[in-house]
């Protein structure tokens, strides 16, 4: 017999505590009661561990549209421009909204004396405008945040709670979606991991902010909670995604056993380290001239080529010809690492392969965030605003966060019922289902998804490998999805069943687009089709695809 489990109620329900989610709850807590669900400690993911820095215009010879023109260069040809430009225009309100937070950005004296923010350049930009905390911007953002929620007395902060699926129910609703019938979002299923057990939480106002989905690939540079969540719980529930094909690969991940995440900053290049084969020759100039200053797809492919070429295990960064003293002020948290694992990176060059990044697609939203379902959000990278198009230009995607927080916080204050009354939501039943005794059969199927969607749907693909992939996927939902039947949840299960459903999302989008652009190259299709459109997926489309 089905029994019920406790009812959390609140304003806001935030599911993500990264710079997105964060900034949102302490725009919000003004006027607003707010929960943030947080799967790990509230620290881990993404966010912390982003090192580059934020880009924004602070240099007075730099311009709003020189931001712009280069963020429509790193897309090729698919950013949507008015998207673009909000995020520029927006982008120093918000850099200036964090440094009253208290986030100490690096600075430097002008040539009159006075103190100025130090700005670096990377990849694709035209000039410097990264405002960056050392080499660990993402931690010094995180742990500021992190601070400020912990005090604020309006905001609940709930740690190790999974989000299992969106609660929502039929509306009469003006707002535009492709679902059959229009739905209002009003609340979630959680798991809370210290008493394994599953909850309810409805709030007035829910907002996905559960970052990206690298965790579908073998290697990757993103923490183990990047499981795709928020893209698989919108797409069950209604919404349309949007660009899943698109998968960054940084370039630059260390090569090490006791490092297999540790992510080398793209500012190293923006300072001057040079990509090297194993005999120490320099390769980046024969792909592309801006060299090691090319969008992070040109220099991954080119890293990705020269490793088949030769049939070597990586290739090397080399910033050893700056001064000592220049590595350690500028990437101390590198050094130090690099240091810890027997390589000095002020004497000789770091080991690296590329690996799996950033989610440039995700769940459709407007610029307040909003999704196809009445009162869901979305904000960061588990959504698609229209900003990276098929390939995100560095130190875009922090920004992001915080510029679309910041139009979803203006939007929430100003359409908040605060006086409407909570509801009750349906029962969790768990009755049928029992503790499983075959926890192996996760794991092998959590290895092999993320084996074939490295080896199919990686860097470079072909219809073959996606086909070949699509089968695989389908196999895995089907056993998944009778395991998900039939046994209690657990944390390695939620994260499985969404990897499965984001990896089906990614290879249906890369089978639609028949051209190489951007992040999707494909050798069955070389060359740019001469009118790109997004590629949209609709949960309601039995072929998976609209237009827009």
């Amino acid at each position: 017999m089905a029994f019920m489990k406790q009812q959390h109620n609140c304003d806001v329900l935030i599911i993500g505590s990264g710079a997105a989610g964060l900034t949102l709850a302490l725009k919000l807590a003004k006027n607003a009661d707010v929960v943030v669900l947080s799967k790990g400690p509230v620290n881990e993911g993404s966010t912390l561990y982003a090192q580059g820095g934020v880009a924004a215009v602070f240099d007075e010879e730099d311009s709003i549209d020189s931001h712009v023109n280069d963020t429509l260069i790193a897309g090729a040809g698919l950013c949507e421009e008015d998207a673009v430009r909000f995020t520029a225009e927006n982008a120093k309100t918000c850099m200036e909204w964090l440094i009253e937070q208290g986030v100490d950005f690096d600075q430097e004296n002008s040539t009159s004396g006075e103190a100025r923010y130090h700005l670096t350049r990377e990849g694709g930009h035209s000039h410097r405008r990264i405002l960056h905390a050392a080499d660990a911007t993402g931690y010094s953002i995180q742990t500021t945040l992190v601070e400020r929620v912990k005090k604020h007395r309006r905001i609940r902060l709930f740690e190790r709670y999974n989000a299992i699926d969106l609660i929502t129910d039929p509306v009469n609703s003006s707002a535009q979606t492709n679902a059959t019938e229009a739905k209002r979002c009003i609340g979630a299923y959680i798991w809370n991991r210290n008493s394994e057990k599953v909850e309810s939480i409805q709030a007035k106002k829910i907002i996905l902010a559960t970052g990206g989905a690298s965790k579908v690939y073998q290697y990757t540079s993103n923490p183990d909670i990047a499981s795709g969540d928020g893209v698989a719980m919108a797409w069950r529930a209604g919404c349309r995604v949007a660009n899943m094909e698109f998968n960054q690969f940084h370039p630059t991940c260390l090569f090490h056993p006791q490092a297999r995440t540790f992510l080398l900053t793209e500012a190293l290049r923006g300072e001057g380290a040079i990509l090297r084969r194993p005999d120490g020759s320099r390769f980046m100039p024969e792909f592309d001239e801006r060299a090691e200053l090319a969008p992070r797809d040109v220099v991954a492919r080119a890293i990705d080529y020269e490793m088949k070429r030769l049939g070597v295990d990586c290739m090397y960064l080399d910033i050893s010809h700056k001064s000592a003293e220049f590595i350690q002020q500028h990437f101390p948290n590198i050094y130090e690492k690099t240091k810890s694992l027997g390589i000095d990176m002020t004497s000789e060059p770091l080991p690296i392969v590329p690996a799996a990044h950033y989610t440039c697609g995700g769940v459709m939203i407007d610029k307040n965030g909003q999704t196809d379902i009445e009162n869901l959000y979305a904000i960061g990278e588990v959504s698609y605003t229209g900003l990276h198009g098929a390939n995100r230009l560095a130190s875009n995607s922090l920004l992001e966060c915080l510029v679309f927080a910041k139009s979803a916080a203006d939007h929430i204050t100003n359409t908040l019922n605060i006086k409407q009354k909570y509801i009750k939501l349906p029962t969790w039943d768990d009755s049928r289902v029992i503790d499983s005794d075959e926890e192996v059969i996760i794991q092998h199927n959590w290895h092999e998804l993320r084996l074939f969607m490295w080896d199919y749907v990686g860097i470079v693909r072909t219809t073959k490998r996606l086909e070949r992939a699509l089968h695989r996927v389908e196999l895995l939902q089907r056993e998944i999805n009778e395991y998900y039947q039939n046994f209690r949840v657990s944390n390695n299960l939620l994260e499985l069943r969404n990897l499965v459903q984001v990896a089906e999302l990614i290879i249906h989008s890369a089978l639609q687009r028949k051209e190489s652009r951007g992040l999707h190259y494909t050798l069955d299709y070389p060359e740019l089709e001469n009118k790109p459109k997004i590629t949209i997926l609709s949960p309601v489309d039995k072929n998976l695809n609209t237009d827009k």
